[in-house]
């Protein structure tokens, strides 16, 4: 009998039948019962099957479903084992992984808790490779447009590789014998589970560095690896190293595995470098070259100088031929003319000034002390008639616009609503307030208030005909008369 069975056999009661002595289970033992035996039994198995389904809950936890042409088993994996998987389930993966069965006894249904998950096979990689890259050519990370270019004289040079293998020693030595300038060399993994995360961190610390820091920030980097399988490149693969790559400041070149292999990271760097070799060179110009250009360049500027200084004496030989055998003979004739006109500049200044001396006199003559004053009377007669008219205008300013002001009173007055009140006028307004100018407007019953002009009452519609006139009682007096009797 199995060790969680619940069975009791005893002896028959002699006195009647046999009753089963099996007491009953609860659904929970039951379950739970069944959870423990599958965990035991299969406490550590290993399936292959496609992924389908996959639910990422908001609690960091992965839902998923795995099946063959035959059957399926739903599978979780928690929060904490997410990031730990060799590849991230995404529907239609087929896939390798390792947990344990356990079941779920609120649906008494069974599952597998993933520990590692990787992929089944090369096929199952290139699959899943296609499928992000072609997300991230939607997003735009391909494009030429945000690729930049290359520095052509760098002084530092950022490397991130491995500091054992041959790469590292292939590109020192070939940056050294073309464009000796600083290497920094960033030690990492390249291979592993590890070795993305190590490289985005050494894309994100070059980039960080200050231009102006001990550790000099540089101009480009060279993320490098030599030539191995698909699964050996894989980490270059990684989705978060290529977000980083393409949102890093610092030209980047890629240069993993051999000229036929081709990365995720080589779509989103700058350049692409069939080797790492190569990387170096595409990084670095020839010193040689530089210096052979430089020379080239100042023997045809030293033959332009000599050409020049050649064409400019010609040219001086040729303007020399029309000039007289004596500089002295170009100035005889100016300086000639110039005599002449400064032996006539001191008669014409004297001239000039008896003109300007007799038009002084003639306006002297004319500013007498008497020519002044009467000048000075009639402009001080037209102040005082100005003065004069000024107090006049003034002066009928007030009449006129008291004028103005009665006469404004008189029409205000005129207009003034309340004053027909005092002629035995009434006007007629509704409870709102609304003056009634209509008989038309008023309907029977509707409420009115009569304003007079020592007061206001209130009144009804009754209907549209006058009112009867009421009967005017008989004076105390005619009643007294009426007593009297009739004289006639």
């Amino acid at each position: 009998m199995p060790a969680d069975s619940y069975v009791f056999e005893g002896p028959a009661d002699p006195e009647g039948p046999a009753r089963d002595n099996n007491p009953p289970l609860s659904i929970s033992e039951l379950s739970f019962a069944l959870k423990r035996t599958l965990e035991d039994r299969f406490g550590h198995v290993r399936l292959r099957g496609e992924v389908s389904k996959v639910n990422r809950h908001g609690s960091g936890h992965v839902y998923l479903t795995l099946k063959d042409d035959k059957a399926a088993i739903d599978g979780v994996v928690w929060k904490g084992q997410v990031r730990g998987l060799g590849v991230q389930p995404e529907t239609g993966l087929e896939v390798i992984v390792t947990g344990k069965i356990t079941s779920y006894p609120a649906r008494s249904s069974y599952q597998i808790v993933v520990e590692t998950m990787e992929a089944a096979g090369a096929g199952a990689l290139l699959a899943q490779l296609e499928r992000l890259k072609a997300r991230l050519r939607d997003e735009g990370l391909f494009e030429p447009a945000r690729k930049r270019p290359l520095p052509a004289f760098p002084t530092t040079i950022g490397v991130i590789t491995s500091p054992t293998g041959a790469v590292v020693r292939d590109i020192l030595h070939r940056i050294a014998e073309r464009w000796p300038c600083r290497v920094i060399v960033w030690p990492c993994v390249v291979q592993g589970e590890v070795a993305a995360a190590q490289v985005a961190a050494a894309v994100r610390g070059f980039d960080a560095l200050p231009a102006d820091g001990p550790i000099p920030r540089p101009d480009v980097v060279i993320v490098a690896r030599g030539g191995g399988s698909v699964e050996d490149l894989w980490p270059f693969n990684d989705e978060a190293l290529a977000r980083t790559l393409a949102a890093a400041s610092v030209p980047i070149i890629s240069a993993v595995g051999h000229e036929t292999d081709t990365t995720l990271i080589d779509f989103v760097s700058d350049r692409r470098a069939p080797t790492p070799t190569g990387a170096a060179e595409m990084a670095t110009p020839v010193l040689t070259d530089l210096g052979a250009a430089t020379a080239e360049l100042d023997r045809r500027l030293t033959r332009a100088a000599g050409r020049l200084v050649e064409d400019r004496r010609t040219a001086l030989r040729a303007a020399s031929r029309g000039l007289p055998p004596r500089p002295e003979d170009l100035l005889a004739l100016p300086q000639q003319r110039f005599d002449l006109v400064a032996s006539r500049l001191g008669a014409a200044l004297g001239r000039n000034l008896a003109a300007h001396e007799r038009d002084l006199l003639r306006v002297t003559a004319r500013l007498t002390p008497s020519a002044a004053g009467r000048q000075l009377g009639r402009s001080q007669e037209r102040l005082q008639e100005l003065h004069r008219r000024l107090a006049v205008a003034l002066a009928r300013v007030p009449n006129r616009e008291a004028d103005r002001l009665a006469r404004t009173g008189r029409l205000l007055e005129s207009l003034n609503p309340d004053r027909p009140l005092n002629h035995g006028f009434a006007r007629i307004h509704t409870v709102d307030g609304q003056l009634v100018r209509r008989a038309a407007d008023l309907s029977a019953g509707d409420s009115l208030r009569l304003v007079f002009a020592d007061g206001a009452r209130a009144a009804r519609v009754e209907d549209g005909q006058p009112p009867k006139p009421r009967e005017r009682r008989p004076a105390a007096a005619s009643t007294k008369l009426s007593d009297q009797g009739r004289l006639f």
